[in-house]
């Protein structure tokens, strides 16, 4: 019976805009699983090895919900075009670069470290439409202690002939080679991932929304991101009076589908979402990068449905979930001025939540440092930033995130584990 037993300063968002604290308190795990956040050690871990981080803040490690691992590579370039122009021109050539398995190992191995490096222990990611390239992937974020789910990307029309694509036949095939050698990953699981609605036949809909119900797999794609997007959507689909639809019609509409950026969702597209039990996934650095849009995220809220945070690398340009959450408060205050000043903006303290607890539904936990759930957590040390004046845990957070202080992360725990 192993004890994991950390003592600081500890923050944790146990519900949308609230800050738990607890100031020279203890975290305590059995075996990987959460016992408690505790005032006083109990008398019954008394003379148990205690890692004392004296005053750091013992928080949440983050989970980045949206983000295209084959496009790290062409972090924080080309962002001059607008989204399916910036596919063309940029995304997809490099995504083909990983048909070399080589080259796969090389950046999927620094990818996976520089994640823990920043704090973040969960995932929901796309690959590229390379089978062995996606195991890869897998391996290497199991290596690193990543957790969570991996999809190899599906795309048998409107892709880049001759550089990135695969036919429908091809396409069935590789997924379920995939989906067999998926079963030797612990801590990473298989989410089918139609790339969008434009690059899938309706015979490969159908095929992956009748995997998603007989083997009861989650799904992840895009939804509303763009405009001139929409207008395609409409196109190809002249059934569907809206995008959400053309996933609804094929099974792939549910309780474990996870959509990113949602920019354009009218009312009836977000009630939809929220009677499906679908996960939206706002990522706001991309949005603003692609010149999509900003998300209507406090409707969201206020309408009941599940937001969580995404880096969307390499549409947006940072990996680290501090930029994220920051740059996802700033989104909310410009959301409220286009809304007449009759939205309410972020407050950090619902932005961290954003980015760490809310994905505990679609992870099976619940919000917080809760008791049961898995261990991911993180030390901030930020003693070495200017201090001009005494700061509580609240606002030392606060400044961590806009900051971006990523470098101030001393230790990680994932799935119970420390890995940095």
């Amino acid at each position: 019976m192993a004890l994991t037993i950390l003592k600081g300063n500890i923050v944790s968002a146990p519900r949308l805009g609230q800050l738990d604290v607890t100031e020279g308190g203890y975290l305590v795990a059995r075996d990987g699983m959460i016992l408690g956040v505790f005032p006083q050690l109990p008398a019954e871990f008394q003379g148990a090895f205690v890692e004392d981080f004296g005053g750091d803040l013992i928080v949440q490690a983050f989970s980045d919900m949206h983000l295209h691992a084959p496009q790290y590579p062409m972090l924080a370039t080309g962002m001059d075009l607008p989204l399916l122009d910036w596919l063309n021109t940029y995304a997809f050539p490099t995504e083909a670069r990983f048909a070399d398995r080589d080259y796969a190992r090389a950046v999927y191995r620094t990818l996976a470290r520089d994640l823990i490096a920043g704090g973040t222990t969960r995932v929901c990611m796309f690959s590229s439409l390379h089978t062995d390239a996606t195991l890869i992937l897998m391996e290497e974020l199991e290596r690193a202690g990543v957790t969570g789910f991996v999809g190899k990307v599906n795309m048998d029309r409107n892709s880049a002939p001759g550089l990135l694509e695969e036919t429908t036949e091809e396409s069935k095939r590789e997924t379920l080679r995939w989906l067999e050698a998926c079963a030797d990953f612990r801590g990473l699981r298989p989410i089918l991932t139609p790339r969008f609605t434009p690059s899938c036949t309706d015979a490969l809909m159908a095929f992956l929304g009748e995997l998603s119900r007989t083997r009861d797999l989650p799904v992840q794609s895009h939804l509303s991101e763009n405009r001139q997007e929409i207008q395609w959507v409409r196109q190809l689909h002249p059934d569907c009076r809206q995008y959400w639809q053309t996933y609804q019609k094929f099974g792939l509409w549910h309780d474990k589908t996870v959509m990113a950026h949602c920019v354009w969702s009218d009312e009836e597209e977000r009630r939809a979402m929220k009677e499906a039990g679908v996960t939206v996934v706002h990522c706001a650095d991309s949005n603003q990068n692609l010149c999509s849009g900003v998300a209507p995220v406090r409707k969201m809220l206020r309408e009941g449905l599940q937001v969580t945070l995404g880096s969307d690398v390499a549409g947006g340009d940072s990996l680290s979930m501090f930029q994220v959450v920051a740059s996802s408060i700033r989104a909310s205050k410009a959301r409220r001025i286009l809304d007449n000043w009759e939205t309410d903006f972020l407050t950090v303290a619902e932005g961290w939540y954003l980015g760490t607890s809310a994905a505990a539904h679609f992870f099976g936990e619940k919000p917080g440092f809760a008791p049961g759930n898995r261990l991911h957590a993180m030390v901030l040390r930020d003693t070495d930033l200017h201090t001009p004046s005494h700061l509580d845990p609240k606002a030392r957070l606060e400044r961590a995130v806009y900051l971006r202080q990523k470098d101030c992360v001393r230790a990680v725990w994932s799935d119970g584990r420390r890995v940095l």
